[in-house]
């Protein structure tokens, strides 16, 4: 049991509710052996409902893989499966037909008969309509295989009220059966949209932060290029010609390169830091939006400029890995002060058991690691038990800092 709920965890949301419809569709299939394979044992020869048992198995085995064929088709990961469904729509009133006219004795034939040729029939247009590529298919193959069950009876020897009670009733059965597969198939496409729309909102943001980043290299070093190529085209000319000016453009050149530089290390020293506070309420939100319980506990007031572009980062990470890893849907963010240090906690659920402290294929922790070497801080992160996952930063406080912070606390 351990094993299957650490499979069950490791599976995302989509993935789980998948899981899910299918064998929600092969549950079906074992009703309809629980219900109408069991139900001639008592009513008829033991022989005879052994075989009719067996019956209804194999028609319950082609409607459970034609569901499941059916739904690989809807989620687009194999053809439609033609020959299932044929074989369904054949089987399907063959099965019925021969049920019904097996059960010739015992002390009620007729409600025996009545019932494995209407649960057949049932069970097998409501896994067809599956198999069928739009709503008016669907529920004209339901409509055909109600009014078919209702002539078949007829000319089966059924009076004609019991022909209209059954294609009523295989109407209203293989109705809701078709309406239940296809509302989960409807469900299931949803909750592939949702996780892809999160996905595509990552990277949405990650791409505009790259061209917010351009832009800002280009506004800052565009002009000062073009005054450079200018300047010392006129140098060169100067210098052809043998005017002493040319010296001067070539220092003016050298000012602007030096200028830009700098400018330069501005734009990425402002990309590079993170203020905490933006980043602890752009967490929440996102997570939040992404369907997460996000709670913030501390505040960031009062701590110095470093040491909140760290932890600022470490917040950006964690939340990045929350949404990207495991199944969370509670995420609990704590920092405080004590002893000279800042401590940040980003704890979530929903994680395997068998997690590592690295997410699979990511470098992001490392990344931590060196920037919270830096400043002299430490980095703990692994599973705690319980699909639990912790992330934990301790970074110095320098002392004046910290009486800073104490004040502040204190201070109304």
């Amino acid at each position: 049991m351990r094993g299957a709920g650490r499979w069950w965890r490791g599976k995302s949301t989509p993935a789980k509710v998948e899981t899910y419809t299918r064998w929600s569709f092969h549950a079906l299939a074992v009703a309809e052996v629980a219900v109408i394979g069991l139900a001639p044992f008592g009513s008829v020869p033991r022989s005879v409902a052994v075989r009719l048992f067996l019956l209804v198995c194999g028609h319950a085995v082609v409607c459970a893989v034609t569901a499941s064929r059916a739904l690989d088709w809807k989620r687009g990961s194999r053809e439609q499966p033609v020959r299932w469904v044929v074989a369904l729509a054949t089987t399907t009133p063959a099965a019925a037909v021969i049920a019904a006219g097996a059960v010739t004795r015992g002390p009620d034939p007729d409600h025996v008969a009545a019932t494995l040729y209407v649960g057949v029939v049932s069970c097998g247009t409501g896994f067809l309509a599956l198999g069928l590529r739009s709503t008016r298919h669907m529920s004209g193959g339901v409509l055909a295989g109600s009014f078919g069950a209702g002539a078949v009876a007829f000319s089966q020897g059924f009076s004609w009220l019991a022909s209209v009670v059954s294609a009523g009733v295989v109407l209203l059965v293989a109705g809701f059966l078709a309406f239940t597969c296809v509302f989960s198939v409807w469900l299931l496409d949803a909750v592939y949209e949702l996780a892809e729309a999160r996905d595509t909102r990552a990277r949405l943001a990650v791409a505009e932060e790259r061209l917010r980043f351009g832009r800002d290299l280009h506004d800052v070093i565009g002009r000062n290029l073009a005054v450079i190529a200018l300047k010392s085209e006129l140098a060169v000319q100067l210098n052809q010609r043998g005017r002493p000016e040319a010296v001067e453009q070539m220092i003016e050149v050298q000012r602007l390169a030096r200028e830009s530089q700098r400018e330069v290390r501005e734009v990425v020293r402002g990309y590079r830091e993170a203020d905490l506070g933006a980043e602890l309420a752009g967490a929440r939100g996102v997570l939040t939006a992404a369907g997460i319980d996000c709670t913030v506990t501390g505040s960031a007031a009062g701590l110095p400029s470093p040491v909140q572009s760290t932890l600022g980062w470490v917040v950006r990470e964690a939340a990045t890995n929350v949404l990207r890893h495991g199944d969370a849907r509670r995420c609990a963010v704590l920092i405080r002060v004590e002893e000279g240090l800042v401590v940040l906690s980003v704890e979530n659920d929903g994680v395997p058991q068998d997690a590592g402290a690295r997410p699979s294929g990511g470098s992001g922790l490392a990344g931590l690691g060196e920037r919270l070497a830096e400043v002299g801080g430490t980095l703990r992160a692994g599973p705690t038990g319980d699909g639990l996952f912790r992330l934990a930063v301790e970074v110095p406080l320098p002392s004046d800092a910290e009486a800073a912070r104490s004040l502040s606390e204190v201070t109304p």
